[in-house]
This record gives C-alpha cells, structure tokens and sequence, in this order.
C-alpha cells in the first residue's frame, strides 16, 4: 500500500497561514437574498438555455422547439438564482465583463503552477521539495457561485486541489509544497471578491 511522505501533523496542517485558526462555533448561515424569479436572471438564463437546446438537439420542428421551451423555461425559473445572482441587468454585464477580464489572469496562473510542478519534478531534489499537505483557511467570500469559481479556480492550478468547502467559506485544499501552500487564498480570492462585488 502506498503511503504519502510526510508525518501526520505536517499532512494535516489544519490552520491558515496567517496564523488565525478557524472557530466552529462561529459558522452562521450567511443571509440569503431574495430574489425575484422572474427578471433579468430569469431571461438570461432562459436565452442561454434555449440556446444550448437548440445547438445540442439539431431539430428545428414545431414539437422540439416546443419541447425546449417548455424544459427551458422551468429550468430557468427554477435555477436562475444559481447563474445569474445578481438583479439588475447592467449589475450582470458588470460581472460577467469583470469575470472575462479575470479567465486571462486565470490561465497565466495555470501556465505558472505548471511550470512550478514540472520544476519539482524533474529537480535532483524532488522527494525533499515535494511536502504534501492540506491546509484549511476561511474565505471571506460569502456568495455560492463565488465560493464555487474560487474552488475550481484553485483545483485548475496544477499543485492545488480543493477537497472540501462549505457554504460558510470554509476551504480545505490539499497542495503538493509550501509555496503553494503560501499563495492561499491570495490574490485569486480577492480577484474573485472582485467580480462578484464583494471586496
């Protein structure tokens, strides 16, 4: 059986970097907004449904397209607080326009953390750089859709993985060495509190 190299307190190293540890008592459910169902989320996330219907089935009679307005429409009634959090259609073109200014920034940090393993790998050194462990730290994110973009922005950069988040931020993140252990949650979390207007 293959174990990892490193003891159990270095493995399970449980606090952030910034010294402060997390406190369970302190989790409280963050307050939900209300929404409306119907509006600007409402309609965007039906066009973009509608759309991905039409692209993916390739039928263009009466009795799919009905059928895909039909699915459409209670698919976005349902879930468009999910896509589209925001209420105002200029709050959403904001968003969306900061997130598209962030893929760039996103996709340079993968290109480095590449580099980075390979660099561990293929170093003389590597059993002695390599130092696995999961660090835990809290977020100040607050939103759904921000906690999720920064957990999957995290397990895109090669050398991090998220493992486990919850909806009060807290994060667990296995990482394959120190440094990458230092870079969270950093400059991603803030350029993610950015978009999602909550820095």
């Amino acid at each position: 059986m293959r174990t990892l190299n490193c003891s159990v307190s270095r493995c399970l190293n449980f606090n952030n970097y910034s010294g402060e540890t997390l406190d369970p008592e302190s989790k409280k459910m963050p307050p939900k907004k209300k929404t409306s169902r119907l509006g600007a989320p409402f309609l965007l996330t039906f066009i973009l449904m509608f759309l991905s219907w039409i692209v993916l089935s390739g039928k263009f009679d009466l009795f799919h397209l009905s059928l895909g307005v039909v699915s459409c429409l209670l698919v976005a009634y349902f879930s468009s607080d999910l896509l589209f959090q925001s209420v105002t259609l200029g709050t959403l073109w904001k968003q969306w326009a900061r997130f598209l200014m962030y893929l760039p920034w996103l996709i340079y940090q993968i290109f480095r953390a590449n580099i980075h393993v390979m660099i561990l790998v293929f170093h003389p050194r590597m059993m002695d750089l390599i130092d696995p462990r999961i660090i835990k730290f809290r977020s100040k994110l607050k939103g759904e859709i921000a906690l999720v973009t920064f957990a999957n922005s995290i397990t895109l950069t090669p050398g991090t993985i998220t493992v486990y988040v919850t909806e009060y931020g807290d994060f667990e993140v296995h990482v394959i060495d120190q440094p990458s252990a230092e870079s969270l949650p950093g400059d991603m979390e803030t350029r993610i509190a950015n978009i999602f207007m909550e820095s």
